[in-house]
């Protein structure tokens, strides 16, 4: 096996054809639009990898605000800025063989996935959600005994059970589950007197534009 490209280990690059691609990052300018549909139409297999490749990230946050507003409160010389109206997930763009969640991604996953490519089989990667990972640790639930506001039902486990095991709720790092019912956790969430404007802000985190969390964020903005 050949690293054909890893900028942050080496500077040495092989311009392909790849047999497997790793991709972070949200496409936030016309230059990352271009380059993706260029590793896209040199690789075999297409794995985005994190919150902001498979989602967008936080940076997708801009898109409920004007663009224009913010290039002109950050930089100095907005003129010389180059960007799209929106930060997009990688799969708005091109093909994607296959999107492995986090922020950050576990390490173990991301292993599963390159011997799962690279010896032709799926990856064996879980899309239960973060309280099947809470019951396994024999982790209590942080909604039931404390009221904490938590998206582990509508979550993707892999972080490892991370937060709620300190007494925080989940953060929702890794993406929504297959098939979420967001609606039932947020109006769980109101009966445990959470705001509108608390549930849109949790939904609307490092998965915030992922379409799941996006609609119901959405949703709470309109009643807010």
């Amino acid at each position: 096996m050949q690293i054909a490209s890893f900028t942050e280990a080496s500077r040495s690059t092989v311009s392909g054809p790849y047999t497997l691609s790793f991709v972070e990052g949200s496409i936030t300018t016309p230059d990352d639009a271009e380059r993706i549909h260029a590793i896209r139409r040199r690789s075999k297999r297409l794995v985005t990898i994190g919150a902001c490749a498979t989602a967008g990230g936080i940076q997708a946050l801009r898109n409920y605000a004007r663009i224009e507003d913010l290039i002109r409160s950050v930089y100095a010389r907005p003129e010389f800025i180059e960007t799209l109206s929106k930060s997009t997930p990688i799969s708005d763009h091109v093909f994607v063989d296959f999107e492995l969640r986090g922020c950050p991604i576990n390490r173990f996953q991301l292993l599963e996935v390159l011997n799962a490519f690279l010896n032709g089989r799926r990856p064996n990667i879980p899309h239960y959600s973060e309280c099947i990972e809470c019951k396994r640790a024999g982790t209590v639930c942080v909604m039931v005994s404390q009221g904490t506001p938590c998206l582990g039902p509508v979550t993707q486990a892999g972080c490892g059970n991370l937060c709620p095991p300190l007494g925080r709720g989940c953060y929702g790092c890794f993406g929504p589950m297959e098939a979420p019912n967001t609606s039932s956790l947020a109006d769980a969430l109101a009966q445990g007197g959470a705001s509108d404007e608390q549930i849109r802000n949790l939904f609307r985190t490092y998965n915030g534009a992922a379409t799941p969390f996006r609609r119901e964020s959405e949703a709470h903005e309109q009643r807010s």
